[in-house]
């Protein structure tokens, strides 16, 4: 059991890792640890998502807490409602893009503050294998709730008027995006893939950074001239988009696009992660934002959102965060903000991308590692002549170049990621990087 209980998460093979019964400690647990009067819990398609329910409700409920099911639901969705609702906390039951043996639990407190392992899941985690949670008098209730008209309105607010109807293929993967965007799938003209719910995921696996995931939907774009592509993961809180010739769209550079349209709003403060493009925070600058880098990790990064009043944030790895949506992911709202960007411009989406490819990147190469500390020190030492800063790993930055390695948070990994003005000079800075981290 303890093995569930990861950084960001709670995520296992069900019913081997986590199943009914733990669902109802970790459910105990969650309301010792956090003292909540009033839960709202959301689940996915999975199988066994409706059992995990089951257990994590009746363990809040024997805390004394009462529970607002909201039934499916898309994780964004969940972080909605617990703002909307006023709640003391929310409980995603997802494992995300895993595969469909996989489930667990993605927590909050109010106003969707995500919990992770560095502000609670390991004291869940102890409660939850102790047992130590206080005998109550008086049982919590069950009752339901459909966040779905709300957030519907909430998304439909954002949408600027059109002279027409765009045309977006969106492959769904069997999964929640059906729910991210159902209640504005009128103001397109969609073209639908993998649309039935099936936690199964009989097509693909329901996860845009594996490229190969997206083959299907690039080709699709370019069969029906559409106006760009999008692809949900499992529980829809990341996307990739796919510009209107079929190519995929860089998540980094997604951000820098969606920055354009909010920035066409007035000046306002942005985030980046450390792994993004140099394209991003001079589009961001260009525009009239202010542009900060944040740490890698959505617990941070909307903590980061926080201290900085920022508006938005975007990731690498797909997730795009909304200061409108409590701080927390809305890929309905990325949605939106692409759609009203092409609206505005009048011009393809592969011509708003191809300002920013201006620089090369090797992408994030991993490598697995018996010692990260030594590594760390000869890179340190090798590349101190730079601009260099350890807000996430270690990061140097040159005139033409620039790189980030850090350890990974779960496994005995190091990531590097390399961009350089020139292929060759990315390429040659990879190299030498990665035979320090590999000899």
């Amino acid at each position: 059991m303890a093995e569930i209980f990861k950084a960001y998460d709670i995520r296992g093979v069900y019913p081997v890792d986590i199943n009914e019964e733990i669902a109802e400690k970790i459910g105990r647990a969650y309301i010792e640890f956090t003292g909540a009067k009033k839960v709202v819990v959301g689940r996915d398609m999975r199988p066994h998502s409706e059992e995990l329910f089951k257990g994590i409700s009746r363990g809040m409920m024997a805390q004394g807490a009462d529970v607002i099911d909201l039934g499916l639901s898309s994780t964004p969705q969940s972080y909605f409602a617990n703002g909307t609702l006023k709640a003391d906390g929310s409980i995603m039951i997802t494992a995300s893009h895993n595969p469909g043996e996989w489930n667990g639990f993605k927590l909050c407190k109010a106003n969707a503050v995500p919990i992770s392992g560095a502000t609670g899941i390991q004291d869940i985690k102890q409660i939850a294998l102790s047992g130590a949670w206080k005998k109550v008098d008086k049982p919590g209730t069950l009752s339901t709730y459909d966040i779905k008209p709300e957030y519907a309105k909430f998304l439909k607010s954002f949408i600027k008027p059109a002279d027409r109807k765009l045309k977006v293929v969106v492959d769904y993967a069997n999964a929640m995006g059906l729910y991210e965007i159902a209640g504005i799938t009128d103001m397109f003209d969609i073209v639908p893939m993998y649309d039935v719910l099936d936690g199964t995921f009989p097509n693909h696996e329901a996860n845009p950074l594996q490229l190969d995931t997206l083959d299907a939907i690039c080709a699709k774009v370019k069969e029906v001239g559409a106006d760009f592509g999008a692809a949900f993961d499992g529980d829809a809180d990341r996307c990739g988009f796919i510009d209107n010739e079929g190519n995929i769209i860089p998540m980094d550079l997604f951000t820098a696009l969606i920055a354009q349209d909010i920035l066409s709003n007035g000046p306002a403060t942005i985030l980046y992660d450390l792994r993004s493009s140099r394209a991003v925070p001079e589009c961001i600058r260009e525009n009239g934002g202010k542009a900060i880098q944040s740490r890698v990790g959505h617990a941070f990064i909307k903590a980061q959102m926080r201290e900085n009043d920022a508006v938005f944030a975007g990731e690498l790895s797909g997730h795009y965060y909304f200061k409108q949506n409590f701080t927390a992911e809305s890929q309905g709202l990325a949605f939106i903000m692409l759609a009203n960007l092409i609206n505005k411009k009048g011009v393809p989406v592969s011509e708003l991308v191809a300002p920013l490819r201006k620089y090369f990147s090797s992408g994030e190469i991993n490598s697995k590692v018996k010692d990260v500390a030594p590594i760390l020190a000869e890179i340190r030492e090798k590349y101190a002549d730079g601009n260099m800063f350890e807000l996430d790993g270690i990061s140097s930055e040159y005139s033409n170049w620039w790189f980030n390695v850090r350890a990974s948070n779960t496994e005995p990994l190091l990531r590097l990621i390399v961009e350089a003005d020139t292929p060759e000079l990315m390429q040659q800075k990879r190299d030498e990087l990665l035979a320090i981290i590999r000899k």
